[in-house]
């Protein structure tokens, strides 16, 4: 992970941001769209659907999930 993302994410996380989108998401953690929807599928998260066009992901149980996630 680059320096000027981690700046960006510790940035976001002093903001008080809770929250974020997908898009957001794939941006500042460089996780696909599809993987991220297929984890919220598997119950491997828990987006919160806050209107028709806007789902929001917690930025503290996404990066709880990648701290704590083995890899294969």
């Amino acid at each position: 992970m680059s320096e000027t993302l981690k700046k960006e994410i510790e940035q976001r996380h002093n903001a008080g941001k809770q929250f974020a989108r997908a898009s957001e998401i794939k941006k500042l953690y460089g996780i696909p769209l599809s993987t991220l929807w297929l984890y919220a599928k598997q119950g491997k998260l828990h987006p919160k659907k806050v209107s028709a066009r806007v789902t929001l992901f917690s930025i503290a149980e996404l990066e709880d999930f990648i701290n704590n996630s083995k890899v294969a």
